[in-house]
């Protein structure tokens, strides 16, 4: 190495003189001890402790501060402005929900009123169709009433025939003589009255 032999000297002098592990000086001419615990150095200290305790209060003060008081600030417009949005989302949604129920109980009116007149409908049109079935039905009982008169009455002559007949059969069976028609009619004609 090219060091000039001056140096090298005066630094392997203070080598020596200081320690090997914690680098303070092992021996020789000063022997104090830890320095902030040295009464001699107060007032310089207490000096420097007050400047910068200064200085960080006019920082903080300053600086630090305004801005964490222009944050707070900021979150509560923030907070105030989301509140307010959300008040007045939750007037919106009440009426929503106000204006949906109304639509629904108008809807409920208005499906009540259509099945009443659905049911008033119905039943009228059932009433029509009854009494147009009964005119038919009275119709073809009247028709059938008819039929059933001319059947009597066509009934009733047979069976004055039929009568007359078979009075003749039985005098004839019991007698076993003819029995003349005029004698068997006026019988008949007797028994009918």
């Amino acid at each position: 190495m090219f060091v000039a032999s001056a140096f090298a000297a005066s630094a392997q002098d203070a080598a020596e003189a200081t320690h090997s592990e914690t680098g303070v000086a092992s021996g020789g001419a000063h022997e104090a001890g830890f320095p902030p615990f040295d009464s001699s150095t107060f007032p310089s200290q207490i000096l420097w402790l007050a400047i910068t305790f200064g200085l960080f209060y006019l920082f903080l003060k300053r600086v630090v501060l305004p801005r964490i008081g222009g944050i707070l600030e900021v979150r509560r417009d923030r907070i105030a402005q989301d509140l307010d949005q959300a008040a007045r989302m939750k007037e919106e949604a009440d009426e929503a929900v106000a204006a949906y129920e109304q639509e629904l109980a108008d809807a409920r009116k208005k499906a009540n009123v259509i099945g009443q007149e659905a049911r008033d409908a119905a039943k009228a049109e059932a009433d029509a169709e009854r009494r147009e079935i009964e005119k038919q039905l009275d119709a073809k009982l009247d028709e059938a009433e008819k039929r059933i008169a001319s059947i009597k009455e066509t009934a009733m002559k047979d069976v004055g025939t039929i009568a007359e007949d078979t009075a003749a059969s039985i005098v004839q069976e019991l007698v076993g003589g003819q029995l003349d028609k005029t004698a068997a009619k006026a019988a008949v004609k007797s028994v009918k009255q």
